[in-house]
């Protein structure tokens, strides 16, 4: 490492991540002020509900990267989970930086590029746990953990001022189905070593104890799919490999084929077949072979555990499956949780499924079908120990999580605990650790092939027009302003009929007419008078009629 400057400082700026659940995107840097250099950790995305009409992606606001897009040595992502990796494509043209990723995270890139046309072509720099890359000014070594995703890693960022742990998603499993244990050991080297800051994972840091195991999960599952007396789904992340593999093993043991069905899926299974994950998994069957299986001998692996209504669940839910459907006596089993916000649609999706006399299974209510990816208190204690932090950082939560589990670090004995928001620059060294600005931070969104935020992209308007409707009116006045063919109007959104003989278009085309005779003769020849008295007298209608206040568009054309 090079000697530092008495200038130089290091800092952590989170944009996104901290203070929600997703959109995980931070950056450190290094340097004096003006002239630092910086590495990205992770450019994730979140997903749009209902409120935001339209939308494809819900993404960080990346405006302070941008404008240090020459500064930035790398973007290093430290799993392909969509809050971690899934924004890259979308934000990549704008940063240009070198990507940094495990093989599975790089099969999971190049999948999407692929299924994207319009996807910038990014090379990718393939790193492993264990190994140890240099960027710029900063060393990263990358740490095995446990999670729900094959290859994740926690970063060790070595800096001239001191090293940082960046933990990512990670949990303590004494028996994963996939892959090794979080690697204690190495932690407590790195602590030896001295660590500086840790910035950790807080989802979890409400929830006492340790999270059970996967193999636990896998049992349970396998019991649940022999005693079935039909066909068993099993709706998961689709990223979960080893829950996919845990479903496959026991639908093996009890003499059952398994079909995926959604792409989200089936890119994930032909990543991790590619890479070996699914060795000694015989073939997922096609989904044209959904009916000629009998009941009894097939498992179903399928999206749509949040209730998504494009997804294979909710086309099943709807009997709108093009291959697949469900009958009375077969099994759902969610083996999953439900991502707050997305209650009301798994609920809708259940309910759907029990009218066609499907059983449901949920996780905690019937069995153990699920576990957390995430750390539970006793889990984070244990890394407290390992890497012995003199900076706790709590991110990767919504605001109780991150008060939670900045108390837990002081309980345990951290010296210095520092909450922080998306947009905070904190200082972690040198002395002690201060927010010393604020970084534009927010939410820009995916719609199509364009990014902005909502009034840049119509979302704010297009949610208005979702709830009262919009009126067009077209008049074609001569140089007098007087008419020449009788007003256009069309309503969109708005009730058919005002009352049991009037259409809402004849009562606005009659309250339009009347605005428009109302203006003295000698007035008519100010097209914007007339725009804005039929606008007034339409609004005016609509609210007396309907309550509401639609959008309206008076076009004036003189001719």
């Amino acid at each position: 490492m090079a000697k530092n400057k008495k200038t130089d400082e290091l800092v952590f700026v989170p944009l996104g991540g901290v203070g929600e659940i997703g959109m995980n995107f931070a950056m450190y840097g290094f340097g004096p002020k003006g002239d630092r250099r910086w590495i990205v950790v992770d450019v994730g995305v979140t997903f749009p509900g209902d409120d935001l009409p339209g939308a494809d992606l819900v993404l960080p606001d990346i405006t302070f990267a941008e404008v240090r897009k020459k500064k930035i040595d790398a973007i290093i992502l430290t799993h392909a989970h969509e809050d971690h990796y899934g924004a890259l494509i979308a934000l990549w043209p704008m940063l240009r930086a070198p990507v940094y990723c495990t093989p599975f995270t790089a099969g999971m890139l190049e999948s999407k590029q692929m299924s994207e046309p319009d996807a910038p072509q990014i090379k990718l720099n393939i790193f492993r746990a264990g190994e140890t890359f240099k960027v710029g000014e900063f060393e990263i070594e990358a740490v095995h953990v446990t999670h729900s995703i094959p290859e994740p890693c926690s970063l060790m960022i070595r800096t001239p001022l001191g090293n940082v742990i960046h933990t990512g998603d990670w949990k303590i499993d004494h028996a994963p189905t996939l892959g090794n244990k979080t690697d204690g050991d190495h932690f407590s080297r790195l602590g030896d070593e001295g660590v500086l800051a840790l910035i950790c994972d807080s989802t979890n840091a409400m929830r006492d104890g340790e999270s059970p195991s996967e193999v636990e999960v896998s049992e349970s599952l396998a019991k649940i799919i022999t005693d079935a007396p039909g066909r068993v789904l099993v709706t998961t992340f689709s990223s979960n490999v080893g829950r996919i593999r845990s479903i496959a093993v026991a639908a093996e043991a009890a003499g059952r084929k398994v079909m995926i069905l959604g792409r989200s899926l089936l890119r994930v299974c032909d990543v991790s077949r590619d890479l070996g994950y699914l060795d000694g998994i015989a073939p997922f069957l096609e989904e044209n072979d959904f009916q000629s299986v009998p009941r009894k001998e097939l498992v179903v692996i399928l999206t749509g555990s949040q209730g998504e209504s494009r997804a294979a669940l909710g086309k099943l839910s709807r009997d709108d499956h093009r291959n697949a459907s469900v009958a009375a006596g077969d099994m759902v089993i969610f083996s999953s949780r439900t991502i707050p916000g997305n209650e009301r649609e798994v609920i809708d999706i259940q309910n759907a499924l029990v009218e066609q006399g499907v059983d449901i299974v949920l996780d905690g209510e019937h069995a153990l079908v699920h576990v957390s990816g995430h750390p539970r208190r006793n889990e984070l204690k244990k890394m407290y120990e390992w890497v012995r932090p003199t900076i706790g950082v709590p991110v990767h939560g919504e605001a109780r999580h991150l008060m939670a589990h900045a108390a837990l670090m002081g309980e345990c004995g951290i010296p210095d605990v520092a909450p922080v928001r998306n947009g905070d620059i904190l200082r972690l060294a040198p002395g002690p650790a201060e927010i010393i600005g604020e970084a534009p931070s927010g939410r820009v969104y995916k719609d199509g092939k364009m990014i902005g935020d909502e009034d840049a992209l119509g979302i704010k308007r297009r949610r208005v027009l979702s709830w009262v409707g919009h009126v067009v009116l077209s008049v074609v006045v001569d140089k007098r302003g007087e008419l020449m063919a009788d007003p256009e109007i069309v309503c969109e959104g708005l009730p058919r009929m005002a009352d049991e003989r009037d259409t809402f278009e004849d009562i606005l085309y009659d309250a339009a007419l009347g605005a428009y005779e109302s203006i003295a003769a000698k007035h008519r020849k100010d097209t914007g008078r007339i725009e804005q008295a039929m606008e007034k007298a339409i609004r005016a209608e609509v609210r007396d009629v309907w309550g509401k206040k639609p959008l309206v568009n008076v076009i004036v054309t003189k001719v």
